[in-house]
């Protein structure tokens, strides 16, 4: 890790949160996992106080490790994690059949690292609806600084309640995002609502498999290692979110999950017997530098009191996501395409 890295690492941890209030939104935060003797009602009940406090602590980690999109891609051999993730949201924008001048919404967007890949890709408007004011504010610095500040915005907002009128956008995504919805019902009818009749909506959801028991002990371990160091309040089965879009009032087009034959494991870059110097940050010895990086900017007064906690609870994300992956009880590639009918009202 440079020097440089490591502080713009430091001056972000915490995002929007007082520096001095950093470990107490860690705390809070843990208490709503089962880890820490939370319960799945209460992170449904608060999701939105969890999420944002999940954001403002992961996203400079986010960002150091992953670089502007924060999402997994199935990947080639030979194909680096950065080009799988630029094909891989290729891949969405041309399922979505996005065409010059379209008017569309990213839900979830993040600091718009596919916002901006999808914008220029298309030729489209893209709109990023995000709750985190942290996440805002960065992404619209490197929307300025990419020069696509003139055809990509942020809005906040709760994807619960879009603040858009109805039948507005030409298509609508979301990489990894609607699993942090408290009901994939309500978030996807609020989709379905700001879409426009006859047009699509296309996402990558974090699904458990069929695979998954909720009766084995270690699958429910894998579970909760997950939801705590991502910030979800459940996860769905790969079923239910179907039976939320078919509720919801939308056609599902085709769904898959694009995890299964992969020629490269998904999972691959945060697997500790994995090296790679493409991705050298998301590593057992990239994270062991990071660990003890921040550990040392936490003891020296730069990073703010709590931020090895949060690497604590990102260490248990990546234990879980590649035990969930090599079990193939876990997937985030799950895809689906869903039209909106022609005479689509709610």
């Amino acid at each position: 890790m440079s020097k440089a890295g490591a502080l713009d690492l430091a001056t972000g941890l915490g995002g929007k949160i007082d520096k001095s209030d950093v470990l107490t939104a860690v705390e809070k935060y843990e208490k709503y996992h089962v880890c820490y003797g939370g319960d799945e009602e209460e992170r449904k009940a608060n999701y939105s106080d969890m999420v944002n406090k999940y954001y403002d602590l992961v996203t400079s980690f986010y960002e150091f490790g992953w670089g502007e999109s924060f999402h997994f891609a199935p990947r080639f051999k030979g194909e680096s994690l950065r080009e799988s993730i630029k094909r891989h949201e290729h891949f969405l924008a041309l399922q979505l059949g996005l065409k010059p001048g379209q008017k569309v919404l990213d839900v979830g967007c993040g600091i718009g690292g596919p916002l901006r890949e999808i914008a220029r890709f298309s030729s489209t408007s893209v709109t990023g609806l995000n709750n985190n004011e942290y996440q805002i504010s960065r992404g619209k610095e490197l929307n300025r600084i990419a020069g696509v500040d003139g055809t990509c915005d942020f809005v906040k907002g709760d994807f619960m309640k879009m603040p858009f009128p109805d039948n507005i956008f030409d298509a609508v995504y979301a990489i990894e995002a609607t699993c942090h919805a408290p009901d994939a019902y309500g978030c996807y009818s609020e989709i379905y609502r700001v879409l426009k009749p006859g047009q699509c909506f296309a996402a990558y959801e974090w699904c458990m498999t069929d695979s998954f028991d909720p009766h084995n002990q270690e699958h429910q371990k894998i579970k909760a290692e997950i939801e705590i160091g991502d910030g979800l309040p459940d996860i769905r089965l790969t079923g239910q979110c179907i039976d939320a879009l078919k509720k919801a009032g939308f056609e599902v087009m085709w769904s898959k999950d694009l995890a299964v034959g992969s020629p490269v494991p998904w999972y691959l870059p945060l697997d500790t017997s994995h090296f790679s110097l493409s991705s050298f940050r998301l590593t057992a010895v990239g994270r062991f530098f990071t660990k003890n990086m921040v550990k040392a900017l936490e003891f020296v007064g730069l990073a703010p009191k709590g931020s090895q906690r949060v690497q604590d609870f990102l260490e248990k994300a990546a234990e879980g996501l590649v035990g969930g992956g090599r079990k193939e009880i876990f997937t985030p590639l799950f895809f689906f395409v869903a039209r909106k009918p022609h005479s689509g009202s709610q």
